[in-house]
């Protein structure tokens, strides 16, 4: 059985940054966008690691209040 995938995206001019996970993996996806921030060579920077930290964190919270609207 595969796993529900998500993905988030940024455009920072130029550059298009794509990240697909799978549910359940977000904290994976976290420790890679503090790796990509931490790279001094990427042009991702740590605004850009929060501004998608606080989208998927967004999207967590309206999954969780649509589950508990059901319930």
């Amino acid at each position: 059985m595969n796993a529900a995938r998500r993905c988030l995206s940024l455009t920072k001019g130029r550059e298009r940054f794509v990240f697909r996970y799978a549910v359940g993996r977000e904290s994976e996806l976290l420790a890679a966008l503090v790796a990509l921030a931490d790279d001094p060579d990427s042009e991702f920077d740590w605004f850009d690691a929060a501004v998608l930290s606080y989208q998927l964190g967004h999207r967590r919270a309206e999954e969780f209040d649509s589950i508990a609207q059901v319930e």
